[in-house]
C-alpha cells in the first residue's frame, strides 16, 4: 500500500464477514438463500397482486398498532421517521440536526469484567494494527513513560498479542459502552476512535497517534515534541509562526520549510503544489497552545499516489530526508495544512479532534479530520504545529490505488475555503463543533452519517469524563496585528537532495539566486580573514572564489607572503596580533570572522547567528578545553599560563574581573581558534588586549580564549552559533573528510586542501547545500 499501508476495502466478491457481536447501522446484511430450484413466481404474483396489495396492508396496520401501544411516543417517532423517508425518496429534505441533551449524558462509568479496567496512565500511543505485531510496534511499547495501546479490526490476526501493549480487540470493543463504536466499519484503521476513546477514559492527557511501522529514535517523544506546555506564557519560549501578511494565503506546505521544497503532503491541494519558494519572512507566536502537534517522517513521508507514482521506478523505495534542525513552525489562524493520523500529538485540549470521519475513504479520513479540526482549534486559541522528523517509515514499495484519495484530490481545496469562511453562533465548544459537521455535510464533503457519528463521540467524551475546553470567541474575526520590521524573522531552509525522475522543480534557479542574495544581505558587510596552511599558489584565488560570493571580502594570510595573490605574512602561531591591522582597514565593517583552511564553513547555516555577540566553538568538545594550573607538569602549559596571569594581571578592571569571574586563576583555556567571530562593538576591546599581551609569546590558542573570556561573560556569547560544529581531532584509518562532511552543521574539521583537486571535491560536498557552487567546477 502507499503511504498509509492501510488495508484496502473488501471486494464485493469477499466470503470474509466481522465477526464483532454488534453489528454497526448500515452495515451489510446477509442474503436470503435462493431457492434450490427455478419457480416461475413473476406468473404466480401477477396473477394475485390485489390479494398480495390487501395482505401487506393488513399487516403493516395491526404492526403499526401494536408498536404505538407498547413503545408509546418512540414509535410513533418511528412512524414520523418512515414518512420523513418517504418524502426523501420524492424530492430533497433537509438533514435531520441530532438533539443531544448535553447536560443530561450520565457518566459511563467502566466494567469490572473488563481487562484494564483499573488502569491508569496519562500519555499513550494509539496504532490501528491490521497484521501480528512489527518490529517497530515493539520498540513503541519501550517508549519510557508511555502506555501502546493496539487497536484491532477485522483484519487483525486472531490471538494478536504484544508484550507491554494494550489489545483492544473487536469483541472488546463492543463491550465498552461506547455509542461511537456502532459507527465503525470493521475492516479501517478509523476504529482508532474506540481506542481513543479508550485512553481518554482511563487517565490520558497526552495521545500520540501512530502507526505500526513508526521507528522513534532514541525511543523518547519528549525529545521530538512539546509534551509539557505548562500553564503560562511566561514558561515558555516563542516559535516561528508562518506569515499572516497575505490574508488570502490559505494553505501552506509545510515540507518546503524542512529542506523539501518538491515534496507535498498528502491533503495538499494539487494546485499549491508548485509554490516552492521559502518564506520571505516569518513572524513569532508564544508556545504553550500548540494542542496538535505533527511531526514529520523521514523515509517515506505522508506522501499522496501523484506524488508516490511520479517521482521514481515503481520498484525503487523512496527513502527522503528532512532537516532536522529546522526550527519548529507554527501556523496562525486563517492558515492551514494537512496533518495525518500516524505522527502526531495531540494534548487534551484537543481531544475532541482525535474523531475520523467513517463516510469517506479510508485514505481521506485523517486528512480531512486533520483540516476540521484546525478550524475548530481556532475557537480556543489553539494552533498547530509542524515539528522536524520525529519518526523512520521504511518505504514496502507497495501501490495503492489513486481513488482511494479521490475525496482529497477533488474537495480538499473547497474544504478548506469553507473552512476558513465558517462561522457559528452556538455558545459551547461541542455545540460548534456539532455544528460544523452538519455544515459540512450538508456541502458534501462527508454524509449524514459522520453528522451522527459526530453526536455520538461528543456524548462520548462526556460521559468518559472529558471537559470540553472554553471557548475564545473573540480570537475570531479580530484585527491582525500589523507586522513591523523588527517581527520579521527570517529563516532560510536547507536545499535537501529529494527523488526528481525528470520532473523540472518550479522556480528552482530563482530559488538558489534568492538564497545567494540572502546569504550576501546577511554577510555582505563581515570581513573573512582566513589563515591558510596550504600552498597559496595552488588554493588562494579559489579560497576567494568560494567564500567571496557570501562576504564583503576575504583577506588572506600564509606563513609566507605573496604579493601577486594579495597574501599577507602572518604566523598562525601569533595570527591574533596581526587581526586589529584588518580591523582598522575595514572600521565600517559590521564584524570579522576569523576562519583556518583546516575548517570548512557552511554559511547558510549562521543566518540565524546574532551578528552583535561573539562566537567561539566553547561548546565543541575538544576545541574548547580547560588547563589546570596548579600540579600542571607540561612546561608549555606552565609558561602559557603564567604569561597569562601577566596579562590578567595588567589589564584595566573591566577585562581583568570580567575574565577571573569566568576562569579564576588557576586554570585556563586552550582553544584550538579555527573559527570565531568578532563583532564591530568588540574590535577596540580586542586590539587593546593584543596590547596588553606586546612582545609575550603567547601562543593564538591561549590568547583567543582569554581575550574571549576578558572581553565579555561566556553566557552571553552566541554559543549556538557554531555548536553544532563537527569536530574530529583525529580521523580514523577509515574515515575522511567527504565521509564526516555534513551540510547540516555550521563548520566541519578537518579537512586538508593542497590543490586544486581537494578543492573541488570540497566544492562538491559544500554544494549539497549550496548548489549554485557547482558552477564554480
Amino acid at each position: 500500500m502507499l503511504v498509509q499501508d492501510r488495508v484496502l476495502p473488501e471486494h464485493a466478491g469477499s466470503t470474509k464477514s466481522p465477526r464483532s457481536p454488534r453489528a454497526a447501522p448500515g452495515s451489510d446484511r446477509r442474503h436470503p438463500r435462493p431457492f434450490a430450484k427455478s419457480l416461475d413466481f413473476s406468473n404466480w404474483a401477477s396473477e394475485h397482486s390485489s390479494k398480495l396489495l390487501l395482505l401487506l396492508f393488513a399487516v403493516a396496520s395491526v404492526a403499526a398498532v401494536f408498536l404505538l401501544r407498547g413503545a408509546g411516543p418512540d414509535a410513533a417517532a418511528l412512524l414520523c421517521l418512515d414518512r420523513s423517508s418517504s418524502r426523501s425518496a420524492s424530492g430533497p429534505t433537509k438533514l435531520p440536526y441530532p438533539d443531544v441533551a448535553w447536560s443530561k449524558i450520565p457518566p459511563l462509568a467502566i466494567a469490572s469484567a473488563v481487562p484494564f479496567a483499573s488502569f491508569r496512565a496519562e500519555r499513550w500511543i494509539v496504532v490501528s494494527v491490521s497484521s501480528p505485531p512489527t518490529a517497530a510496534l515493539a520498540a513503541l511499547t519501550r517508549v519510557k513513560g508511555w502506555q501502546l495501546l493496539a487497536v484491532g479490526n477485522s483484519h487483525t490476526p486472531s490471538g494478536w498479542d504484544l508484550k507491554g501493549a494494550i489489545f483492544l480487540s473487536l469483541d472488546l470493543q463492543a463491550q465498552l459502552g461506547y455509542r461511537s463504536v456502532d459507527f465503525l466499519p470493521y475492516a479501517s484503521h478509523v476504529r482508532k476512535t474506540a481506542g481513543y476513546l479508550f485512553a481518554i477514559q482511563h487517565g490520558a492527557k497526552l495521545i500520540f497517534d501512530a502507526d505500526d511501522r513508526a521507528e522513534m529514535p532514541g525511543n523518547d517523544l519528549g525529545k521530538h515534541f512539546d509534551v509539557d506546555l505548562g500553564s503560562g506564557i511566561a514558561n515558555h519560549p516563542v516559535l516561528l509562526q508562518y506569515s499572516h501578511a497575505d490574508p488570502n494565503r490559505t494553505v501552506v506546505n509545510p515540507y518546503v520549510h524542512f529542506g523539501q521544497r518538491s515534496v507535498w503532503p498528502r491533503g495538499l491541494p494539487l494546485d499549491k503544489v508548485g509554490e516552492v519558494a521559502h518564506e520571505a519572512f516569518y513572524t513569532e507566536i508564544f508556545s504553550g497552545r500548540q494542542f496538535i502537534q505533527q511531526g514529520l517522517s523521514d523515509g517515506l513521508p505522508d506522501v499522496d499516489a501523484v506524488f508516490y507514482f511520479t517521482r521514481k521506478p515503481p520498484t525503487a523505495p523512496f527513502d527522503l530526508r528532512f532537516d532536522p534542525e529546522a526550527p519548529k513552525v507554527a501556523l496562525p489562524q486563517g492558515m492551514m495544512a494537512p496533518v495525518n493520523s500516524f505522527n502526531t500529538l495531540f494534548h487534551a485540549q484537543a481531544f475532541w479532534g482525535l474523531m475520523m470521519p467513517v463516510s469517506v475513504s479510508s485514505m481521506a479520513a485523517d486528512v480531512i479530520r486533520g483540516y476540521w479540526a484546525q478550524r475548530i482549534l481556532w475557537e480556543i486559541g489553539g494552533y498547530v504545529a509542524f515539528y522536524p522528523p520525529t519518526i523512520y517509515r521504511k518505504d514496502h514499495v507497495q501501490a495503492y490505488p489513486f481513488a482511494e484519495e479521490k475525496d482529497l484530490h477533488v474537495n480538499v481545496g473547497r474544504l478548506i475555503k469553507f473552512l476558513n469562511e465558517w462561522r457559528s453562533n452556538k455558545q459551547s465548544l461541542f455545540e460548534k463543533i456539532l455544528d460544523l459537521s452538519y455544515a459540512m455535510a450538508e456541502e458534501g464533503f462527508w454524509m449524514e452519517q459522520d453528522v451522527r457519528l459526530t453526536a455520538a463521540w461528543l456524548q462520548d467524551l462526556l460521559a468518559a469524563g472529558y471537559r470540553q475546553p472554553r471557548l475564545m470567541s473573540l480570537e475570531i474575526d479580530r484585527q491582525r496585528a500589523t507586522i513591523g520590521e523588527g517581527d520579521m524573522k527570517e529563516f532560510v531552509p536547507k536545499k535537501l537532495p529529494s527523488v526528481h525522475l525528470g520532473v523540472d522543480e518550479i522556480g528552482t534557479v530563482n530559488y538558489e539566486i534568492g538564497n545567494l542574495i540572502k546569504w550576501r544581505k546577511n554577510f555582505g558587510n563581515v570581513v573573512l580573514i582566513m589563515h591558510v596552511s596550504g600552498p597559496v599558489d595552488r588554493v588562494a584565488l579559489e579560497w576567494r572564489l568560494l567564500y567571496g560570493r557570501i562576504f564583503k571580502t576575504v583577506i588572506i594570510l600564509a606563513e609566507h607572503s605573496n604579493a601577486e595573490l594579495a597574501v599577507e605574512r602572518c604566523a598562525l602561531s601569533h595570527a591574533y596580533k596581526y587581526l586589529p591591522k584588518v580591523f582598522a582597514r575595514y572600521g565600517g565593517a559590521d564584524g570579522f570572522l576569523f576562519l583556518q583552511d583546516h575548517m570548512i564553513l557552511n554559511y547558510w547555516n549562521l543566518l540565524q547567528a546574532d551578528k552583535e555577540k561573539l562566537w567561539i566553538t566553547d561548546k565543541i568538545a575538544h576545541s574548547w578545553v580547560t588547563i589546570p594550573l596548579e600540579s600542571n607538569k607540561e612546561e608549555w602549559f606552565v609558561k602559557q599560563g603564567a604569561m597569562v596571569k601577566q596579562v590578567v594581571g595588567s589589564s584595566p578592571v573591566h577585562f581583568q574581573s570580567k575574565y577571573k569571574e569566568s576562569m579564576g586563576e588557576d586554570k585556563i583555556v586552550f582553544c584550538g581558534s579555527e573559527l570565531f567571530y568578532v563583532p564591530r562593538q568588540f574590535v577596540e576591546d580586542f586590539g587593546d588586549l593584543v596590547g596588553l599581551v606586546g612582545s609575550l609569546d603567547l601562543h593564538h590558542k591561549i590568547a583567543v580564549p582569554m581575550f574571549f573570556l576578558a572581553m565579555d561573560s561566556p553566557q552571553n556569547f552566541d554559543s549556538e552559533a557554531l555548536a553544532g560544529t563537527v569536530f574530529k581531532t583525529n580521523l580514523a584509518a577509515n574515515e575522511t573528510f567527504s565521509s564526516i562532511y555534513t551540510a547540516q552543521s555550521p563548520a566541519v574539521f578537518p579537512v586538508k586542501v593542497m590543490n586544486e583537486i581537494d578543492f573541488i571535491k570540497v566544492i562538491r560536498l559544500m554544494s549539497k547545500g549550496d548548489p549554485l557552487l557547482m558552477e564554480l567546477v
